[in-house]
């Protein structure tokens, strides 16, 4: 049997604390899901969930008696938070679907382990762990761990009809662990259901996708969702303009230490067209920050590797830096790929990389003038004030931000005179 108790983290005394407390006085409380699956596939634990045969007011009171702080996160659903030394910790009484349309499941409570695992999505998130670290398994887990194989418990076609947003769950926890090819069953079962992500809220499905898109390399996934329609579905801006660029994108990353980052990979499979990206961003319900950092690498120009310094300069005070950045690195992504074509692509590779260390250490220079001195100068409260300034500001730029404000007001005097 596979045990885990040797691992720091699951001797934590808040972690073993409560697990003490929920398997007091005849209750049951084992650890349950990622913890689990991360600890046997040897990579880093975060959230701890548990789950246990204690009704959720149980566990509450149970807490509170203890001096533990208990929050009703999802008490509706059996999910009560406890948290100690500053740790949270999910406990979820053990559950079965009474009835579920494809969004949203009605759960009953109860007590049977191996009930409780069955409703679950992937055999690798359905291992519980007691309190010795004893690894349970109810659903043939172990094995598909050991072979990083992804797979829906029983048949795959009901449990993705349970809830659609599955499809992308098993090719985002392809995309983080998966090995090889997806399971055969699980892919076709995606496939046949891809129309039925149209139901999901937007909010859920770039969720899911941000999730894999941040894989160290999604590029596998991203590869069988477009083999099987599914990511025509949830992006269809990919389906002429194709996803051949991630893998290079990703290729750069691993070399450059360059962390990985969802929005570079999208912006690398969507065409920069500022309309539809913008489409994209409000279909999916992205933040206003995200939308925003796409518009502006969707509106930033083709940097070209001939360009001077102080042209690029001009470019980022003018476009801004985020945008710039996202651009180089795409193009530096794909120059690298042609590494082994000769000098010409060394030359566009130094380039790129000379560019890109210029404009993240690039700070926006202030521009001297405001409408105030604009206005001290004469020139009446109105539309006129910005066009002069907006003038004054070019000529700056032009100058490459070299007129100090001396300089300017100069300017500003000579052309309210001539204007006179």
């Amino acid at each position: 049997m596979s045990n885990i108790a040797g691992q720091d983290w699951f001797s934590k005394p808040a972690l073993q604390r409560i697990l003490a407390l929920l398997n007091a006085d005849g209750g049951e409380a084992r650890i349950v899901g990622g913890a689990v699956r991360n600890a046997l596939m040897g990579m880093p634990v975060g959230d701890i969930d548990m789950a246990t045969t204690l009704p959720p007011q149980d566990v509450v009171e149970r807490a509170r008696e203890a001096g533990i702080k208990a929050v009703p996160t999802g008490i509706e659903h059996g999910t009560v938070t406890l948290v100690l030394d500053g740790e949270g910790f999910e406990v979820t009484t053990l559950r079965r679907d009474v009835e579920t349309d494809g969004r949203h499941a009605q759960v009953a409570f109860g007590t049977d382990w191996t009930e409780d695992a069955e409703r679950r999505d992937l055999t690798i998130n359905a291992l519980y762990a007691d309190t010795s670290g004893d690894v349970i398994d109810l659903v043939d887990g172990l094995a598909d761990i050991e072979t990083r194989n992804i797979r829906f418990i029983g048949d795959a076609h009901q449990r993705i009809a349970e809830d659609y947003l599955r499809i992308l769950r098993f090719f985002r926890f392809f995309a983080h662990y998966g090995s090889g090819r997806p399971d055969a069953d699980g892919l076709r079962a995606s496939a046949r259901a891809k129309d039925k992500i149209s139901t999901l809220s937007a909010e859920r499905v770039w969720s899911e996708m941000k999730k894999l898109l941040a894989a160290d390399d999604p590029s596998r996934a991203l590869l069988w969702m477009r083999q099987s329609g599914v990511l025509a579905q949830v992006l269809p801006e990919t389906e002429k303009w194709g996803i051949d660029a991630i893998h290079g994108l990703v290729t750069a990353e691993q070399a450059l230490s360059w962390k990985p980052d969802a929005l570079m990979r999208i912006s690398a499979i969507v065409p920069t067209d500022a309309e539809r990206v913008s489409a994209m961003t409000s279909r999916l319900r992205m933040s206003k920050a995200e939308a925003k950092r796409l518009a502006q690498w969707a509106s930033a120009p083709a940097v070209d590797p001939a360009i001077t310094d102080a042209a690029f300069d001009r470019l980022l005070y003018r476009q801004g830096v985020e945008g710039v950045v996202m651009r180089l690195k795409l193009a530096l992504a794909a120059a690298r790929a042609y590494v082994s074509t000769g000098d010409a692509a060394m030359q566009k590779i130094a380039r790129f990389s000379n560019l890109l260390s210029r404009a993240q250490k690039f700070e926006k220079p202030n521009f001297p003038l405001t409408g105030a001195d604009v206005l001290s100068a004469g020139v009446t409260p109105g539309p006129k004030v910005g066009e002069i300034l907006g003038e004054l500001e070019e000529k700056w730029i032009e100058f490459n931000f070299s007129l100090d404000r001396a300089a300017l007001t100069a300017r500003l005097e000579t052309l309210l005179k001539n204007q006179a």
